[in-house]
């Protein structure tokens, strides 16, 4: 696949112990990201956050979160990146889900 130039950028903001049917949320969203064809996708973990419900959660040692903030990164061709989002409407019931414009500079793989 190549990549370059104008693209978007798909963030979404979710807390590590999210489900989607008994299993991590995260993990249904990066498989249906790969299922659907996008360019790829990263889960980022938070160490420190808060967001609509306004509960600050951290990892410091004193206060233990075990909902830690996530973010899930992907950046695709708007299409395909637009085709994705009713997606997310069915999977994220609690988070953020926004999108931006960026410019791909280089987008490679490994040589297998």
């Amino acid at each position: 696949m190549r990549l370059h130039g104008s693209a978007l950028r798909l963030t979404v903001f979710i807390g590590e112990s999210d489900l989607w049917r008994h299993k991590p949320l995260y993990h249904e969203i990066v498989h249906r990201a790969h299922r659907a064809g996008l360019a790829g996708a990263s889960v980022l973990r938070g160490i420190e956050g808060f967001g609509a419900s306004s509960r600050i959660h951290t990892t410091r040692i004193l206060s233990l979160s075990e909902d830690l903030p996530l973010a899930i990164v992907i950046v695709d061709e708007e299409e395909k990146i637009r085709d994705f989002l009713p997606q997310l409407d069915e999977l994220v019931a609690e988070g953020l889900v926004i999108v931006d414009p960026v410019e791909v500079i280089r987008y490679t793989g490994r040589t297998e």
